[in-house]
């Protein structure tokens, strides 16, 4: 219980940020979640999360635990948990994740691969 409680608490600690009106280019290996409101180009890794807000624009490959899509992201996305595209969200790109949520409205060009095998 207590590796769930942590890993909840992490969630929501937001180790790092591309704020709405920046600009970003490079490489991302982080722990934690990294939020994007601005825009970003380059790659993303972590154990964590990663949050695309709906400001969000994100040309990148992402591979982490969980990956919430509110804004723009072309490129590819590798989740070992679980993807969750909101209403805002736009993806142009290939998604690899044992668990898929979609809600209304949602913009998706690419392939998915409900992969329920952990690390495949």
């Amino acid at each position: 219980m207590a590796k769930i409680d942590n890993q909840l608490m992490e969630d929501n600690i937001i180790n790092s940020i591309i704020g709405e009106g920046s600009e970003f280019k490079g490489e991302f290996n982080i722990n934690g979640l990294l939020r994007i409101d601005g825009k970003f180009k380059g790659s993303i890794q972590t154990e964590g999360k990663v949050l695309i807000g709906k400001t969000g624009e994100a040309i990148t490959d992402i591979k982490a635990r969980v990956v919430v899509v509110g804004g723009y992201v072309k490129g590819n996305i590798f989740a070992g948990e679980k993807v969750t595209m909101l209403s805002t969200g736009h993806v142009v790109g290939n998604i690899i994740t044992p668990s898929l949520v979609m809600e209304d409205g949602v913009i998706f060009e690419g392939n998915c691969v409900i992969n329920k095998k952990s690390g495949e």
